[in-house]
């Protein structure tokens, strides 16, 4: 799962891009004195709908593409529960959506990537890098925390005061994280990658060079080979001299 991961590390950053910007839109539009274009709410939620429906293919196919080593599955699920939500943005924006729904979704999501940094946080223990593995660990509580708070706020355990906008605040800051989630994981993959391309072309040219060797230990016994006919004439020669 890990190798998969590291082959489609562009693919991680490339999703908290646009998380990022479905972050930045979120605060806008939370801010009633922001810029009259995203007062149109029918257009901006189209527009995060396009956003979460793009991300959501991309951390799909982080998740099963080149995937020789094993397919991830929590990626997967998150990127379905991502493209679900921008599906509901995008396709039934005329309809009344409850909140409940969405942050049904945003559950999902949370878990899914919580356990996923869990995981590669205790992968990364296991290898000695103990910083990476702490900001994993920590990033996939602070997931599995937004997940908790969301099921609070979905069946109003958290009051939302009317007309405060709060719902755009969290779905914004959520977002916001899941940005520096995704691309820090990124970066992290990618760097992994690169000091295991490392060794792997050390040994590849050190088989090269046995290769070679071998070679040349193969000519030298043929060279023997052909000289050794003519020293036992010469021999046999000097004897019956």
């Amino acid at each position: 799962m890990i190798q998969t991961l590291i082959k489609n590390w562009l693919l991680l950053a490339l999703c908290g891009v646009l998380d990022a910007i479905i972050s930045v839109i979120y605060l806008i539009m939370q801010d009633t004195d922001g810029p009259l274009t995203f007062h149109s709410w029918n257009g901006a939620v189209v527009f995060l709908g396009k956003l979460a429906l793009a991300a959501g293919a991309c951390t799909i196919a982080a998740g099963i593409l080149r995937s020789t080593n094993g397919k991830c599955w929590l990626l997967v699920l998150n990127g379905l529960a991502l493209g679900a939500l921008g599906l509901i943005q995008y396709g039934f924006v005329r309809f009344r959506i409850s909140f409940l729904t969405v942050a049904l979704l945003i559950i999902l999501m949370a878990m899914s990537i919580g356990i996923l940094e869990l995981g590669i946080a205790r992968t990364l223990r296991r290898q000695r890098h103990v910083a990476d593995a702490w900001f994993l660990a920590l990033a996939g509580v602070a997931s599995i925390g937004f997940a908790l708070a969301f099921l609070a706020l979905g069946f109003r355990w958290i009051k939302i005061e009317p007309g405060s906008h709060s719902d755009l605040l969290w779905l914004g800051s959520y977002f916001g994280f899941s940005a520096i989630c995704m691309l820090a994981l990124a970066l992290r993959l990618h760097s992994q990658g690169l000091s295991q391309a490392g060794p792997s072309r050390g040994s590849h040219t050190g088989y090269s060079f046995g290769g070679a060797g071998s070679f040349s230990m193969i000519f030298a016994n043929r060279r023997r080979a052909a000289i050794s006919p003519s020293s036992s004439q010469r021999l046999s020669r000097s004897m019956r001299s």
